[in-house]
């Protein structure tokens, strides 16, 4: 990550239960990302991760993925979104231009910037989604997640590394769905 001022610490895991305020702090930051990206949101904005999900425990972050044209294009927007406290962490530099705001330390936002139609944004909607149709998908996520927030709420690499077969495992079921 990108760090100001020499060293950082990341902020804990932390979950907590669904809170419908979510939804209204997404719509109020969504509005401010339109505002100043502009004409580089070609894909929309969109609520996406946990607290995307009615009812689902999750870490109390707002996860944001705006659709651009492409990585090249779209690195004008790592300056005009932190004007908005967004600080870029380089991160999966490859599909993705990755943000928290407003720093590691204290999110209350991730922001993703995905090529709209490439798989990472494809695969992030249907994996919503699916979870927002499949209650039982999403219990069973839910729990993976609580059991792993209790195991590894220090280590923020090893949480997400825990959950990423399972991920993989709904986002195929979700692109099996979705093909219906």
């Amino acid at each position: 990550m990108v760090r100001q001022g020499g060293g950082m610490t990341d902020e804990r895991i932390h979950l907590e239960d669904y809170d419908p305020a979510w939804a209204e702090r997404f719509e109020l930051e969504a509005k401010a990302l339109r505002d100043v990206l502009g004409e580089h949101v070609v894909g929309g904005v969109h609520h996406v991760g946990s607290t995307a999900v009615p009812g689902l425990t999750a870490k109390p972050i707002i996860d944001i993925m705006v659709g651009v044209r492409n990585l090249e294009s779209s690195r004008v927007c790592i300056e005009l979104v932190a004007g908005l406290d967004y600080l870029y962490a380089p991160y999966r530099e490859d599909v993705m231009h990755w943000f928290c705001k407003p720093d590691p330390a204290r999110r209350t936002h991730h922001l993703h910037l995905v090529p709209a139609g490439s798989r990472r944004y494809t695969d992030v909607l249907a994996f919503r989604d699916y979870l927002r149709a499949h209650p039982e998908a999403a219990r069973r996520y839910e729990e993976l997640k609580v059991e792993l927030a209790a195991r590894h709420s220090e280590d923020r690499d090893a949480y997400t590394e825990g959950k990423s077969a399972m991920v993989a495992a709904i986002t195929d079921d979700a692109r099996r769905w979705l093909s219906l």
